[in-house]
């Protein structure tokens, strides 16, 4: 059977589908790939930190007890603690968007990778915030603990010289927002500093 013209059959495809028909457009077409680049870059540097961390807060609000109970107590393998599970849940939630803010890093776009932080790092803290009673009820320390673990996978990702100056610059996009973190970030940030200067000296 022929294709119809005209018809919009990219329209209907899926985002594996989309990612598909772009290679090999680009493969087809290598002159592309500049302007494609460029559309690229500009796609994944348009964060808006207000967004994600509205979209962080979701997620980590709307993990509820219903899906907790399905992976607590009983299991075919033993028992899990609810705490446990909670926490496993939480942090395979905002899983997608700290592999998203090293993704970013690794291709050059630092400002947008610390944008991300800082949207991950307010989301949790506005979270921990709010009256919960889902799987956040039973993990009360994970968005603090979660933050500052994202704070320092950042980090850790820069340059031993250039660490210092992106923790301040990520801790200074927060401060206002999270206040009573504070202190707990500047204590991580040093501590990664610290240590990998450490290292670097006993080589």
């Amino acid at each position: 059977m022929s294709q119809r013209k005209g018809k919009n059959i990219v329209s209907y495809l899926d985002a594996q589908e989309l990612a598909e028909v772009l290679n090999q457009v680009l493969i087809r077409h290598p002159e592309l790939r500049d302007e494609a680049n460029i559309l690229a870059n500009d796609l994944l540097n348009g964060i808006s930190v207000e967004a994600v961390s509205e979209e962080v807060c979701d997620m980590i609000l709307g993990v509820g007890l219903e899906e907790l109970g399905k992976r607590a107590g009983k299991q075919p393998w033993g028992y899990v603690e609810p705490g446990e599970a909670a926490w496993e849940i939480l942090e395979e939630s905002i899983e997608g968007r700290r592999n998203d803010m090293k993704r970013r890093t690794q291709v050059g776009l630092e400002r947008s990778a610390e944008q991300l932080c800082q949207g991950i790092v307010i989301g949790l803290y506005n979270a921990r915030a709010s009256k919960c009673d889902g799987a956040l009820s039973w993990a009360p320390d994970f968005a603090a603990e979660a933050a500052a673990q994202t704070v320092s996978n950042l980090i850790e990702l820069y340059p031993p010289n250039r660490r210092r100056a992106a923790a301040k610059r990520i801790i200074a996009g927060v401060e206002e927002h999270a206040p009573e973190w504070l202190e707990m970030l500047y204590q991580v940030a040093e501590r990664v500093v610290s240590s990998r200067k450490k290292v670097k000296k006993g080589r």
